[in-house]
């Protein structure tokens, strides 16, 4: 067998996946926002980083961007990711959206799925690896119980998409180690970061992607009387609550002026990694 044949079949059967250019769009979920970590670009890890940080192992021309930003509607991310993430020529895509949707008042889960099937349309135009999330069970939270049945509703919906499209699904649903007040933030809103390496886990196992991330416990929950968790309740209420209450009147968002962490699709460095100059 001639040799170069041979050094291109054993490449093949070293790779450890076949992805090499992976870009992530979304919202906060998939910025990382939970996860704070200053040494990386927007000062977040999250999930997203997570996962690069494991596809980029043995792949030498592995390439990772992340569009997402904060607070965007489905309507926002379709309007100003899509076409940037196309230009960026992926072959795996992840797409979490919606969850900001789904959390306003009044609106329609079926609407909103639509516009995501809207989406994943757009994304499927060259082929790539799409991964579309359902939203986790929230029956757990005192904060977002009330919205189980549409996220229920809404996650139904997007199996139908997901099959339609032939896109792997992260199903968050399912997750049932983020039914955990302890796998959450401060703002009870997103996750923290044993939350966000759990996420990255399933994901990984959705992609059927080997990976030495070991399954993290959180710690014990502390005591506490009626009193001191009431207290919780009104420190969270003013310090997050309110000012997203007062940012909704305002037609405003907390990603207003932010752009993307990773708008162009380069080589992925791992946490604390230094640049070689190659």
């Amino acid at each position: 067998m001639d040799a170069h044949v041979s050094d291109g079949i054993a490449e093949i059967v070293e790779r450890p996946h076949p992805w090499s250019r992976y870009v992530a769009i979304g919202d906060s979920f998939t910025e990382g926002i939970g996860d704070p970590e200053p040494t990386l670009p927007d000062g977040h890890r999250g999930w997203a980083d997570r996962v690069a940080e494991v596809l980029a192992q043995g792949v030498d021309d592995f390439a990772y961007a992340n569009l997402a930003v904060r607070g965007k509607l489905i309507a926002q991310i379709a309007a100003d990711q899509i076409e940037p993430a196309l230009e960026l020529k992926p072959d795996l895509i992840t797409i979490s959206a919606g969850g900001n949707d789904v959390l306003r008042p009044g609106t329609d889960p079926d609407v909103i799925a639509q516009k995501v099937e809207d989406a994943v349309a757009r994304l499927s135009r060259d082929g790539a690896t799409i991964v579309l999330f359902t939203g986790v069970d929230v029956g757990f939270s005192p904060v977002l119980r009330t919205l189980r049945g549409k996220v229920a509703i809404y996650n139904e919906n997007l199996r139908k998409v997901a099959a339609t499209y032939d896109c792997v699904v992260a199903d968050q649903w399912a997750l049932t180690e983020v039914q955990d007040a302890r796998m959450w933030s401060s703002d009870r809103l997103h996750l923290n970061p044993l939350g966000h390496h759990t996420v990255a886990r399933m994901v990984l196992d959705a992609l059927a992607v080997p990976n030495d991330l070991e399954p993290l416990k959180p710690e014990p929950v502390p005591q506490s009387t009626w009193r001191h968790a009431r207290t919780e309740d009104l420190v969270w209420a003013r310090q997050y609550f309110v000012p997203w209450v007062l940012r909704r009147l305002r037609h405003q968002s907390s990603g207003d002026f932010i752009t993307a962490k990773r708008p162009q699709a380069e080589k992925f460095l791992r946490t604390g990694e230094i640049p070689t100059g190659d």
